[in-house]
């Protein structure tokens, strides 16, 4: 590591100007830091200050502790509950990486993971236009609560397994997840009921995509299919919390947040049971009193201030530098990306606003090889959920950066959203919809082609 920065002078030393000649292997510009271990998600930026740095440690410390039940002489961290999923952020995105699912069968996975939950919805819109919670169960399946009240119940899970096999005839299995939602404690569950299970994604590099002018994405919408590559990126727009109004979506797994600041609160009140400014009520149903005056950490339970550590801590993550660059392997890998068409989802390049509120995430040239937009990804993928304007089969195109680290930092290489997929091919091998054209590519390539894409991937 001091080899490296003495031969190319510490990241954080140098101009914004000399930020596009830096090389692919500045993923985050000048942010990008030079961990490839399991602390590879978990640094700040590379360019921030003495005093940033600063607040990016005190963020870390509340994204890092368990908030506990009120009243409590841990004024700044109770109010936890009265249901929730998890007791700290880090719970979920453990060294600010990826959830899992429960491995194989289980019938109970509440005491087994808490990087998998459950958004539930019922047809209809808020008063936002956002999906309409159920009138039992909320926004989101609680399988914890503190002392007293009640969780909603448990989530059982059983795999069936799906035969494929590539152009060259070797074999692949794909595993499909099926839920059962027992042990139900506020009644039957509504005929209608929408779920959408969702894994806790990774946490680096939200600052930089926040940092992308609306222009940038929406030039590269093309609902109308109008350059006839069966590719359709749309944009999903979502209600501010914070402006008040409606705006571009691009965070979470349909797009459905606009900043990271509401993406943070809506977790801390959805995952824990954290009140804020922007989310000052509990998910409790009306009739369930005994929900609605639980004890609380104050009203909100986390304030202003508090909240602001931790989206600062969010933002400016640093995002791990590309490996393995010189490999012939990878740099062939790389032109099959394109090649197969993978890159009209997963754009790789763009250049963050220079107006950006936080300087160092400013002017920055990034790689996150994401569009930040919906796609129909077909049938096999579907949670048949709306979430504003992404219907039941799209999602938002993932950020690919730090992908081949995910298994230093986190010990798996689940992926999609629900974490069906064991790794990168499962993951190709479920694309469908707009995504199917690439899957057939990758599909019906040689093995040597396969293992280049794969490695090409790995180097991320």
């Amino acid at each position: 590591m001091l080899l490296l920065i003495g031969l190319l002078g510490a990241p954080g030393c140098l101009s914004p100007e000399q930020a596009p000649s830096l090389g692919d292997a500045y993923s985050g510009g000048l942010t990008t830091v030079f961990y490839a271990n399991h602390l590879a998600f978990s640094q700040p930026a590379a360019n921030l200050s003495l005093s940033e740095v600063s607040d990016f440690r005190v963020g870390n410390s509340f994204f890092e502790r368990n908030w506990v039940t009120a009243p409590s002489s841990t004024t700044a961290r109770d109010g936890l509950g009265p249901l929730f999923n998890a007791v700290a952020c880090a719970s979920c995105h453990a060294k600010d990486g990826r959830g899992r699912p429960p491995e194989g069968s289980t019938d109970d996975i509440s005491a087994e993971t808490v990087g998998l939950l459950f958004r539930l919805s019922i047809p209809g819109v808020d008063e936002h236009g956002g999906p309409l919670p159920d009138p039992r169960y909320g926004g989101q399946f609680k399988t914890s609560s503190i002392p007293g009240i009640e969780p909603h119940g448990k989530v059982g899970v059983t795999y069936e397994t799906i035969e494929g096999e590539y152009g060259d005839s070797e074999r692949y299995s794909l595993l499909a997840p099926h839920y059962r939602f027992h042990e139900l404690a506020y009644g039957e569950l509504d005929s209608e009921l929408m779920v959408s299970p969702r894994i806790a994604p990774p946490m680096i590099g939200m600052g930089l995509l926040e940092a992308i002018d609306d222009d940038a994405i929406l030039a590269l919408a093309d609902p109308d299919d109008r350059d006839g590559d069966g590719v359709r990126g749309r944009p999903n727009w979502v209600y501010d919390r914070t402006r008040k109004a409606t705006v571009l979506g691009r965070f979470g797994w349909k797009a459905n947040q606009p900043s990271v600041r509401q993406q943070v609160a809506g977790a801390f009140l959805g995952d824990i049971g954290i009140t804020s400014s922007l989310f000052s009520q509990q998910d409790c149903a009306p009739e369930r009193l005994d929900c609605l005056e639980a004890p609380t950490g104050g009203e909100p339970e986390i304030d202003d201030e508090i909240l602001a550590f931790v989206v600062f801590y969010a933002k400016t993550l640093g995002v791990p530098a590309r490996r393995d660059l010189d490999d012939v392997e990878v740099r062939r890998g790389e032109k099959l990306f394109g090649t197969f068409g993978c890159a009209s989802c997963h754009h790789r390049e763009f250049e963050t606003s220079t107006t950006y509120p936080i300087p160092a995430l400013a002017g920055q040239t990034i790689r996150p090889y994401t569009d930040l937009l919906l796609h129909d990804m077909g049938p096999g993928l579907a949670d048949h959920r709306p979430d504003f304007l992404a219907d039941g089969q799209q999602w938002r195109t993932p950020p690919l950066w730090g992908i081949g680290l995910l298994e230093a930092v986190n010990g798996h290489t689940r992926l999609l959203h629900d974490g069906r997929a064991r790794g990168i091919a499962e993951a190709i091998l479920w694309h469908a919809g707009e995504g199917e054209a690439s899957r057939e590519a990758f599909r019906l390539a040689s093995r040597d082609e396969r293992d280049a894409l794969l490695r090409f991937l790995r180097s991320l």
